[in-house]
């Protein structure tokens, strides 16, 4: 079943700290957030990248020896399980090991079980070391809660990701990340991820839902700042606190794509696109 007309959908955006190399930890953590998401009404989950395994490998060694399949692997199965029992959608950064390769990537399932993955397009810094680049493209998620697409964390940076999703009619785009401190970042100020994908929603009419995670991991800080953010460009919840663990809840409407691109009586983002002039 797809959900084609005008609608609903409650997102929960989850912020923890996971902790590197301690797989079944994180999973506990995992699911004893999205069980009080569930309780709290949640019927779409986003979790941070690589919420399984933790991020800052000391090799890619460590990398490979943390991955797992999806959906075979027990991380996946541990998320396929929940998803069935609770009735909800689950969307988590998972650390992926496919055919002999390692990807980041993330698990895309519902009550019916695997539904899909992602694997992240553009890796970031000493990502490139232990990481393939994603190879499945940007697919799009038909649902009961809604079309949803996916992206992780540096995918953000580029415009051209949230654009394609938007001309698929995409009702929300996902983003598991694992934000950190940009150069010449000054104190106080609003964190560029926000910043970015703020913009990315109001240019696209595209509401956005990003989970981070917090703490530092080896010497690497993280930013937190989870945000729901309407297709207006407006935060409907968040951004979350720089270090502290929590859930974030707003509730979308879906099936409304189109009515989401007028900005004024007289204009469309995609309407009064110049493709004449930029393609």
């Amino acid at each position: 079943m797809t959900n084609q007309n005008p609608g609903t959908v409650t997102v929960a955006c989850l912020q923890f700290e996971p902790q590197v190399g301690k797989v079944e930890a994180n999973l506990a953590a995992m699911e004893r957030l999205i069980r009080a998401a569930a309780a709290r009404g949640a019927k779409l989950v986003v979790l941070p990248e690589l919420a399984d395994s933790g991020y800052n490998f000391a090799s890619p060694e460590e990398a490979r020896a943390l991955a797992a399949p999806i959906p075979e692997g027990p991380p996946s199965q541990k998320l396929i399980a929940l998803a069935a029992e609770l009735g909800l959608h689950i969307v988590s950064g998972m650390n992926e090991l496919h055919e002999g390769r390692v990807y980041n990537s993330a698990i895309i399932c519902g009550p019916s079980g695997h539904l899909g993955t992602f694997r992240k397009l553009h890796l970031w810094n000493r990502e490139k070391l232990s990481f393939q680049p994603g190879d499945l493209g940007l697919p799009v998620f038909d649902t009961p809660v809604g079309r949803f697409g996916v992206v992780i964390c540096y995918d953000g940076w580029f415009p051209e990701v949230f654009r394609h999703l938007a001309r698929e009619n995409c009702d929300l785009v996902c983003v598991p990340t694992n934000w950190v401190p940009m150069p010449n970042q000054p104190a106080g100020a609003e964190i560029m991820a926000n910043i970015l994908h703020r913009a990315a929603a109001h240019s696209n009419g595209l509401p956005i839902a990003c989970a981070n995670r917090i703490g530092t991991e080896r010497g690497q800080e993280f930013l937190g700042n989870s945000v729901i953010i309407g297709a207006d460009g407006w935060q409907l919840a968040g951004p979350a606190s720089a270090d502290g663990e929590e859930i974030l809840i707003a509730t979308i409407p879906t099936g409304v794509v189109a009515r989401n691109r007028a900005v004024s009586e007289r204009n469309d983002v995609f309407g009064d696109r110049r493709t004449d002039v930029y393609g």
